[in-house]
């Protein structure tokens, strides 16, 4: 990989990494479901009337904006606003990876490989660590919200790869369209009590600045770049960046919402992000051990 082409892919794990940071901001005024629905609205509107649909059939682009971003985000602004910090929801969302490999078994036949099965183990032993030391850092509601959202990210990955090779900026915008009236629907719904039109008109120019961030850079410019390098180099290239993402999130968190970071925190992070490598890299340094 190119070394500019390695600088943006760095760049867009760390704007997905510090806009955890971000959505802990937004959630300060805003109710999750409901910040939830303004995020696709704005990533739809006004781009949806210049970006074509992608080829693909409507029912599958409905199922990716409610799957990958209506259930997904749902899940995990709530598990954030029910107490957990944000640089552990940068970490447990990642579990997404094995999530996508079980479901890719159970419904796709695939056959798993020793070194998934064993990086799942490990990672999971990293939740299980996660688990034993809930308090003031995270909740069992907040980790079985944000659990449940990296399995909605899962199912979300199957969707995708049932799609093919589509405009990924194109789905972005069409599944936030579909994405966000389930949202504001649900967040009338559950939410009534927290926002009213005023609530909206008033809140400050740090959760607009935030909601910004969540919509533009996150969402339409990060998914944008990161497509353009799976489309220029192989997947596998590419894919391990994605384990820096809670290394720019534990590290923003740290620096800017001065969350502290105990040692049990190190540990969980060292097993979740072992876990990954072990998934993504193992079966590559097998196969160049075996070809020395």
């Amino acid at each position: 990989m190119r070394l500019h082409h390695t600088a943006l892919a760095i760049l867009v794990v760390a704007i997905w990494g510090f806009n955890f940071v971000v959505i802990k901001v937004g959630l300060k005024e805003i109710p999750p479901i409901l910040l939830c629905a303004l995020r696709f609205f704005l990533a739809a509107f006004p781009a949806i009337f210049f970006i074509k649909r992608p080829a693909a059939p409507l029912l599958m682009i409905v199922g990716f904006g409610l799957v990958m971003f209506s259930l997904q985000f749902a899940l995990l602004f709530s598990g954030m606003f029910a107490g957990t910090t944000a640089g552990l929801a940068s970490l447990l969302l990642q579990v997404q990876v094995f999530f996508t490999v079980l479901l890719a078994v159970l419904f796709l036949a695939e056959k798993p490989s020793i070194w998934q099965i064993f990086g799942a183990f490990v990672a999971f032993s990293g939740i299980g660590w996660v688990a034993a030391n809930l308090g003031g850092e995270i909740s069992i509601v907040g980790l079985i919200l944000i659990i449940a959202a990296a399995a909605s990210w899962g199912i979300g990955n199957l969707i995708s790869k049932k799609l093919g090779k589509v405009d990924m900026l194109a789905l972005i915008v069409w599944g936030s369209f579909f994405a966000w009236p389930p949202l504001l629907v649900l967040s009338f719904i559950l939410e009534q009590n927290s926002w009213s039109p005023e609530t909206i008109t008033h809140i400050s120019w740090l959760t607009i600045g935030a909601i910004g961030y969540i919509v533009y850079p996150s969402t339409l410019l990060a998914f944008a770049a990161w497509s353009w390098l799976l489309s220029h180099y192989p997947a596998a290239t590419v894919a391990p960046f994605t384990l820096l993402v809670p290394v720019f999130g534990f590290t923003a968190s740290t620096l800017l919402l001065e969350e502290p970071l105990f040692q049990w925190k190190i540990t969980a992070a060292v097993l979740i992000i072992a876990g990954l490598c072990i998934n993504l890299l193992g079966p590559r340094i097998a196969a160049r051990i075996r070809t020395t």
